[in-house]
Formats: C-alpha cells, structure tokens, sequence
C-alpha cells in the first residue's frame, strides 16, 4: 500500500557514491500543467496521456502534443474527456493496470485508491483517441476479492501485452489474471499453477515471448524467500524461474509485520539480460540497508547477483545519518543506449531525496538529480520513453520534465524499412513493413502500479521544405514481441488530416529509436 502525501522534511542529500555521469539533463516542460501528474502514456499518434493524481480530481486526463518539430518540452497540454461513472461511482484510480491496445485505445483496469479512498476497485475503462470518449469495462466474472468488505478486486494491479498483442490483466490480490477479447470486451482466465498472489510484482516480457516475475510472498511471507516466476505465454502456466540469489522483495529482514512485500522494477536490456532492483527496509544501526538487484540472463535462465545500491546522508532532526537507498515501487526506464535509468530513495515511503542511477551492465552510475528531487520518494516517480529519445517523467507534481541521456543506440538496434508506399494521401491508411517494429524491450517498468509499455512502432513524417514533424496514427501490429531480429513485421498506419503536403521523409521509430528513412509524398 502506499503512504501518500508529500511531507516538507528538510534534508541535506550527499551522495557517497563516485562518477556522476556528465551531459546528462532534465528539463522542466514550457508549458507546465496547473495539476499533479502520475501515469503517462505513449499513444500510437506520438501524444501522450497525463493523469491527473494526489488531488480530488482523479476522473480528469489530459494530453501532451509535441510542437510542430515534435519538440514535447515545447508542448501544449490539453483536457480530454474524464472517466465515467460506472455503476453510480465515480472511476477516479490511484495505482491501476494500463496498456495502449493494438487498435490505439488505451485501457485502465482496477485501482489501489479510487476517488482517493482505498477501494482495491474492480472498476475499468477504455479511452478512444478518435472519438474522445471513455467506454466502461466489466471485470473477470471469475474474479474473487481478498475479503468480504473486497468481494472482487482488481485493485493496483500489473498488466502486459502479450506478443499476439493480447491484454493479460492480474488480480492484485488473488493469484488470478485475465486475458482480454478487446473487441468484445470479454475475459478469459489464464495464469494457472501461480506460487504466490500478484501483489506488488511486476511482469517483464522476455525475448522466448513468456514473462518474467519476481514473487514477493504477499499471504505468503517467507523471510528467506527469493523465488522468481515465469508465465509460459503458449500453456497460460507459471512455472519456477528459480532463485534470484539476492532478495529483491522486501521482508524487513524477518519482521513478518513489517515487511512492506515492494520489489523494484525490472527491464531487459538489449543484450538479452533482465537488470531487476530490489526493496529493503532492513534496518541496521539504526539506518535503513541498501537495496540489491539481480540479473537474469535470459539465454542461460539463470539469476546473477548484481551490486548493492549505495548510501546517501540525510539530515534528520539535525542529525547526519547514512542510509541506504532502494528501489521500493520505483520506475526505471531502458535508454535508447541501453543503458537502464533507475529512480530510488531511502526505506520506503515519504523519505527524501530521489536519487537516480544508470546500470550499463557491469556498473551503477550516479546521474544528476531531477529538477524536483529534494522533494520525491521513489514511488512518487513514472519514466515514459518518448519517441525523441528523451524520457517523460511524472512525479505527482504539476513538475513534469523531460531527461534527455548522453548515450546514443546501436545502430543494428533500429527498426529497418523493407517496404513502405512512396506516395500517401491524409486521412488514408497504409502498411509499412520491415524488422524490430516492436523493439529490444518493453522499454519502461514498475510494476503493478504503473504500466507504460512502448513496445510498438510509431511512424513519424517530416516535411522536407518546413522540417514540420507529424505523426501518423499506427495500429494492429503484427507482433509485440521483442528481440526478434531479422523476422519480418509490419503496423498499419494513418496519416493525419493536418499533416503538410509535399515531399517528406517517413521513419518508423520504436522506444526512441528511429529507423533510416525513406522518401515519401503526402498528397490530399
């Protein structure tokens, strides 16, 4: 559960850790929104949805549209339609389930809080683009609540596309997960042989097409547990990942009643590995222990252990303590170098400052902190890869930035063109086919709080003569599958009525990362 709030503790951050990385920057967005910002989504027209959070208005959403030279700093920000009432309630969700589905519809499902209240809701919605409207979603009938007060949950809950392009949707607190018929808007059971309920995990989709989890032994508390979890997306089963080496789930070293069951957010890297963080709030001379992190190398399915987060000072009441920093329900975020971004703090809860943190695969790196830092705990935090190579990042403030990195991809990581029209016309749609439409991975990660997936091509026209940049709509890829090197794929995609005629050039363009482009004419 989270503890919310953002409390004014004054504190002294001085980081005991060498080789901050240089050239790295946050920027605060031009056109700020008067709200507090959480969950942000990439929607397949190149805007981005924001969630209005932490306030009394969690039915409004809003949208970021790029500038004309798909600038998103340079913004602007718009309402859309708020969310229904469902049933004679309100659907306003805190920490709920949510996927950009293959017909460029984006879904919520459940909530921890709803209209600010603790709710576990069962409640969900599916919002439109074209149309501008949000259409009420029913839950699993099968699925059954934790208590008699929760006879049916959803609740904070993870969620994944599946590489046919399928929602699978968990329960939070039940070993239970559905799969969604998105045209009939009906439920099928799936995720038999689960060890432990969904609570607080996360779901990593590995290169094989099956899903990674790491347990953290919610109603099933086991001080030394370390078992991981992978979903065989073929059999709709869970089976054994075996140990993670290092625990990642936080047990508070054996206090039963207080662990708090947070586990870090997880990404899989280019290189095949899955970078996982880890919560604690182990407590040892009176200071918080450091979090550990693991990996898994998919192609030998086996966990490593990888280094300790560092300690950071803090003043507390006048007093210099060293603590040592998680990541409790934090984001991260794969970089277009393939370098993984991880936000994190000390213990859990409202504890300050965030402190940020590069993994390349041998190495922790500290970065230079947000612009909001001094005021954010881990959980506060949500990464969005943009489709200009920077991250979006929300921290449920009106103090939305963008953080552009230092490093750039690796050019076998692009998506290619192998087919694509030389002529199109606004308003139209259109196939264009190459490989690596649907990326190395998922891109962000949190876990079952937050999803925003950007596993899917965008396909982006600049006109030659004014350098404009407009995106066209894409929709129903073949596959969300990552890794797939040299397979064939295509997306369908629709050039926008507004979008300037004349010679151009198209890319198509997956986690930030642009393929060559092709010459192409935008007629009426």
């Amino acid at each position: 559960m989270k503890m919310l709030g953002k409390l004014g503790i004054s504190l002294l951050a001085l980081l005991a850790f060498a080789g901050i990385a240089s050239a790295q920057k946050w920027q605060n967005i031009k056109n700020e929104p008067s709200f507090p910002v959480g969950a942000i989504a990439l929607l397949t027209d190149g805007t981005v949805l924001l969630h209005e959070e932490q306030d009394g208005s969690p039915q409004n959403w809003f949208k970021l549209t790029p500038d004309n030279t798909g600038n998103y700093i340079n913004g602007t920000i718009t309402p859309i339609a708020s969310l229904p009432v469902i049933n004679g309630v309100q659907y306003g969700p805190w920490f709920f389930g949510s996927e950009v589905l293959p017909d460029g519809r984006y879904i919520i499902e459940g909530g921890e809080y709803n209209d600010g209240s603790p709710a576990w809701t069962p409640l969900g919605a599916i919002y439109d683009p074209v149309k501008n409207k949000w259409t009420a979603v029913k839950p699993p009938k099968f699925f059954k609540g934790f208590s008699s007060q929760y006879p049916k949950t959803i609740g904070d809950a993870q969620s994944i596309l599946l590489p046919d392009g399928t929602d699978m949707q968990a329960d939070c607190c039940t070993k239970q997960s559905a799969l969604l018929n998105a045209k009939t808007l009906t439920w099928t059971a799936t995720g038999a042989g689960k060890f432990d309920i969904n609570d607080e995990e996360g779901w990593t989709l590995l290169p094989d097409g099956n899903v990674l989890t790491v347990d953290a032994y919610v109603f099933q508390y086991d001080a030394t547990g370390m078992n991981s979890e992978i979903y065989d997306t073929a059999k709709g089963t869970w089976s054994s990942a075996g140990s993670t080496v290092v625990q990642l789930w936080d047990s508070a070293c054996g206090n039963d009643s207080s662990a708090t069951y947070e586990v870090g957010p997880a990404v899989l890297r280019p290189d095949g590995t899955v970078y996982g963080t880890g919560a604690n709030t182990c407590v040892k001379n009176g200071a918080y222990e450091s979090g550990h992190t693991a990996i898994y190398n998919t192609k030998t399915k086996k966990w490593s252990a990888g280094p300790d987060f560092p300690t950071v000072t803090v003043t507390i009441n006048n007093k210099q303590v060293k603590e040592g920093l998680d990541a409790a329900d934090a984001p991260a975020a794969l970089e277009p170098d393939g370098n993984v971004i991880v936000m994190t703090s000390y213990g859990y809860g409202n504890n300050f400052p965030a402190v940020f943190f590069e993994w390349n695969g041998k190495k922790l790196t500290k970065l230079p902190p947000s612009l909001n830092a001094a005021n954010d705990a881990s959980f506060y935090g949500h990464f969005l890869e943009l489709p200009t190579g920077q991250l979006l990042f929300s921290d449920l403030s009106p103090e939305v930035e963008v953080f552009t990195p230092k490093g750039t991809y690796n050019k076998a990581w692009a998506p290619t063109i192998t087919s694509a029209p030389a002529s199109v016309n606004v308003g139209s749609t259109y196939v264009i086919k190459g490989t690596q439409f649907s990326g190395l991975s998922q891109g962000g990660a949190y876990g079952d709080d937050f999803q925003d997936n950007t596993n899917y091509a965008l396909v982006r026209i600049t006109n030659n003569a004014s350098k404009h940049v407009f995106y066209a709509k894409t929709t129903n890829p073949s596959t969300y599958a990552v890794q797939t090197g040299a397979l064939a794929e295509s997306t369908n995609f629709t050039v926008a009525a507004d979008t300037e005629l004349g010679d151009s050039s198209l890319v198509v363009v997956t986690n930030g990362i642009p393929s060559a482009p092709v010459s192409i004419t935008v007629q009426k």
